[in-house]
């Protein structure tokens, strides 16, 4: 029930680019928000496959609503991993709030002033930022790189997502016009483990594997609604070979983009990969995510240029599917490069 209601806060969330305040309370009432919170702060700190199926979950509805928790799911795992107990518990203390934030380098920098860290900087491509409770953002202090934890409401919005694709996420950027945080809010910056990042690839990946499905549902509908492709004699689309045969492939691809996730996922579950493992992982994420888009594209043939009419929720699957999947985690050409540096 609640993805329904999701769904159908899909275009109003596009009109504000933001989601609507019925989705956000459909997501948080079903948890979402809390996915990665650690248990002994009243989260269920969800494994990596159980994020996957529920982004994916979320995207066949809305994309964008699955963007946004997968970056409060990642946001919160570097809110686990960047703070102490104290922080954490006042971070945690409402487990379903969203959160977001930036690891983007060479955007912030901080001052130290007695027991404040005094923080200027902004930070682009901010999901879900005008609904969040706090933002976490890659900074330098002395030119060493720190990660701190900033009360959203502390930092000004400046309205710059102006995206065709994946429009309701609100990715904004945030700005901090020296802005005091306490020093217990800052911390040095760690290294990633290479599980951490599989799960950062897995929570952009998941909402394009979902909003793949979701344009797979849309044209399954009209196979059954008793059109026909036009100009033909064909009674209805299914009697096409030529159609059934796009359906099938479309289907596979997207199909197999969801296994090829739930390998990833299995294996950031598992024992810690090695440092040698990632390109190979990073690849497979990245070539999902691009038989995402192919598959997309065989289905937009499949409805043909009806499909393309703003009320009709396809072409809304395809921008957002076509701007998701070119999130840096999913950079095919890297992956490429990566994978064939490390093979040789």
């Amino acid at each position: 029930m609640s993805n329904e209601r999701i769904a159908a806060q899909a275009a109003d969330g596009e009109t504000r680019d933001r989601l609507t305040p019925e989705a956000i309370g459909a997501l948080r009432a079903n948890g979402d928000f809390a996915l990665a919170v650690p248990a002994e702060h009243g989260g269920p700190d969800a494994s990596a496959e159980t994020i996957l199926r529920r982004l994916i979950d979320i995207g066949r509805a809305d994309p964008s609503a699955a963007w946004v928790t997968g970056v409060t799911v990642t946001s919160k795992t570097l809110a686990k991993r960047m703070s102490g107990e104290t922080v954490r518990k006042e971070l945690f203390a409402d487990p379903d709030a969203i959160f977001c934030g930036s690891g983007r380098p060479g955007c912030g920098t901080g001052t130290r002033d007695g027991d404040t860290v005094v923080v200027t900087g902004a930070w682009p491509n901010v999901s879900g930022c005008e609904d969040a409770t706090w933002t976490g953002v890659l900074l330098t202090i002395d030119g060493v790189p720190h990660f701190a934890h900033i009360r959203r409401a502390d930092l000004r919005i400046d309205r710059t997502w102006q995206v065709s694709g994946m429009r309701a996420t609100g990715s904004h950027t945030v700005v901090a016009d020296a802005v005091g945080v306490p020093d217990g809010q800052v911390f040095p910056f760690r290294p990633f483990a290479v599980n951490d990042l599989l799960l950062f690839g897995l929570c952009v990946l998941g909402p394009v594997i979902g909003g793949a499905f979701g344009a797979l549902d849309t044209v399954r509908a009209m196979f059954g609604s008793g059109r026909k492709p036009f100009m033909t004699a064909y009674a209805s689309m299914g009697e096409s070979p030529g159609a059934r045969h796009w359906l099938a492939e479309a289907t596979h691809l997207i199909e197999r983009a969801e296994r090829t996730a739930f390998e990833v996922a299995t294996a950031a579950d598992g024992p810690e990969v090695a440092q040698s493992g990632l390109p190979r992982l990073h690849m497979a994420e990245a070539t999902a995510a691009r038989d995402c888009r192919a598959a997309v594209e065989l289905l937009l043939d499949l409805h043909g240029a009806s499909g393309f009419g703003t009320a009709n929720p396809l072409q809304r699957f395809w921008r957002d599917v076509a701007v998701g999947s070119r999130h840096s985690h999913l950079n095919p050409y890297l992956a490429v490069e990566n994978l064939g540096k490390a093979l040789v």
